[in-house]
């Protein structure tokens, strides 16, 4: 793809990517595979969490977002302050000038508009507002591709989202819960379109053959259970119990992952975060069973792969559930906050959420089982929803290409195209 004056369009990506939320990278992994297949001579790099992982996983240049390398660590000594305070000046210098170099950056997906984790207001919000604010300044078009949102009580955290989102040049949101959120905080989103996450739009893993059984025979072992696990303390308003809703999510999930084991039952844990290993190793040593066991996913589609093969998933981090319900596997939300219940209902599971805050074993165990009753019932409802999800992510990219490239630069404009990209897209 290039522009009127046959330079190619440069497109920057930007976000906290390759710093080991899988989540966030299928985001990126999605876009990248529209921008390859719809605008393959597009030149595309990334302002990112982790430059190193981008470059080599994705293989696009990459620029680490912040200057200052310990911007996420907490600063008590007066080094580090000073550090964080000079980082904060000249990231807005770099980060002005990046956006400078390019026609449009794309914002993949994430919960970038939501503090549903604990989150500081000149961590990630201020540098979403420096980056919104110099794609007005420069005339580079900010695009906000299938974001998450969520109120916001904290008013400076507030106030960058909304004046971030006010001057992205295009927003398009994962749920109508993420669209509702920014025009209760101020934000004309009469414009504003709603589509599925992203991370649906990647491939999902081919269906594991299922081996007939006879009539004489009785039917095998029960299949693996796939149990998604988190680092989860509650939300930006829950610093203060923050241990305790740690610890009753902790126990709770581990006595789950024990009766399993004891019913006989293989579990494997999966996570979707670095900072979800200490959780998956506490409950290992909890439970001692050689039945439980840790996947080592890198991607969504490692944990594509873990959920097509299980049979029953439950999980708490939100791109687990996707992963999960992307592969069409019967699947238990412990849910940490509305996002993950508004997904489970797109997807025709809303009767089977159950809050994280609240983790009781017992209850947990009930509608797992209820769950399993149903397996076959939900199979073929996931995959109706995901035939309609994929029409719906289809759309959203066509009008993606409209929203952003000048109408002269485009490459595919006819039916039969975009129905060729699709399916480049869609290819392993």
């Amino acid at each position: 793809m290039t522009s009127v004056d046959g330079t190619p369009v440069r497109v920057g990506v930007f976000g906290l990517l390759g710093s080991g939320n899988l989540g966030n990278d299928g985001s990126l992994e999605a876009v990248l595979g529209y921008l390859r297949a719809d605008h393959p001579h597009a030149a595309v790099d990334a302002l990112c969490g982790g430059p190193e992982v981008v470059t080599a996983r994705y293989g696009i240049p990459a620029t680490r977002l912040h200057w200052y390398r310990g911007e996420y660590r907490t600063a008590s000594r007066a080094g580090a302050i000073a550090g964080k305070g000079v980082g904060k000046l000249v990231d807005a210098f770099r980060t002005a000038a990046w956006v400078r170099r390019h026609d449009v950056v794309i914002v993949p997906g994430m919960g970038v508009l939501e503090a549903t984790l604990p989150l500081r207001p000149w961590g990630f919000p201020y540098s979403l507002f420096l980056l919104c604010a110099s794609g007005r300044l420069f005339g580079t078009r900010i695009a906000l591709v299938g974001v998450g949102a969520a109120p916001i009580r904290d008013r400076a955290t507030r106030a960058l989202v909304r004046r971030a989102a006010r001057l992205a040049a295009h927003r398009s949101y994962r749920d109508a819960l993420s669209r509702d959120a920014l025009k209760a905080m101020g934000v004309d989103t009469t414009r504003d379109e709603v589509h599925p996450d992203l991370a649906f739009a990647l491939p999902a893993p081919d269906a594991l053959p299922t081996p007939p059984v006879s009539s004489e025979s009785a039917p095998g072992p029960p299949g693996p259970v796939c149990v998604g696990v988190m680092d989860f303390h509650g939300g930006n308003d829950d610093r203060a119990r923050a241990e305790e809703i740690h610890r009753r999510y902790l126990d709770g999930t581990t006595r789950f992952v024990r009766a399993l084991a004891e019913d006989g039952r293989r579990v494997r844990l999966l996570t979707g975060d670095a900072c979800d290993a200490p959780v998956a190793a506490a409950i290992l040593d909890a439970v001692d069973s050689p039945l439980v066991t840790a996947a080592e996913a890198t991607s969504l589609a490692d944990l594509m792969r873990e959920t097509a093969a299980a049979d029953t998933v439950v999980a708490t981090r939100y791109h687990n559930l996707v992963c999960a319900l992307r592969t069409g596997t019967p699947t238990l939300a412990l849910s940490y906050a509305a996002k993950s219940d508004t997904l489970m209902a797109r997807m025709g599971l809303d009767a089977y959420c159950h809050p994280a805050r609240e983790a009781d074993a017992d209850r947990l165990l009930y509608q797992f089982r209820e769950l399993e009753k149903r397996s076959a019932e939900v199979r073929r409802t996931l995959a109706e929803r995901n035939a309609a999800v994929t029409r719906q992510l289809d759309d959203q990219f066509s009008k993606l290409t409209a929203a952003l490239f000048p109408a002269t630069d485009r490459t595919h404009t006819t039916a039969d195209t975009h129905a060729e990209t699709h399916a480049i897209r869609k290819a392993p």
